[in-house]
């Protein structure tokens, strides 16, 4: 699927502290502190997945923003489809 830019964007920024996290959880796993390792590790892909599927207050305006534009903006594919 496709992304848009404030999709990328916002999964960018969730990468950026999900990865310290998942980092963080990898070296209590190497240390042999599997509770701890998993819960860091747990967080980190809740927090991606969070992103990715959950659809909160702040993305709906982006998701009316993107169906306004696609509306209003033809491309030229969709133009030619009309001659």
């Amino acid at each position: 699927m496709a992304r848009g830019i404030l999709e990328t964007i916002g999964l960018a920024a969730t990468l950026v502290l999900a990865i310290p996290i998942g980092l963080f959880g990898a070296e209590h796993l190497v240390r042999g502190e599997l509770v701890a390792g998993l819960a860091y590790v747990g967080i980190a892909v809740g927090l991606v997945a969070v992103e990715q599927y959950l659809t909160t207050p702040t993305d709906l305006p982006g998701m009316v923003a993107e169906k306004t534009v696609g509306k209003v903006v033809k491309t030229e594919e969709s133009d030619t489809e009309e001659r």
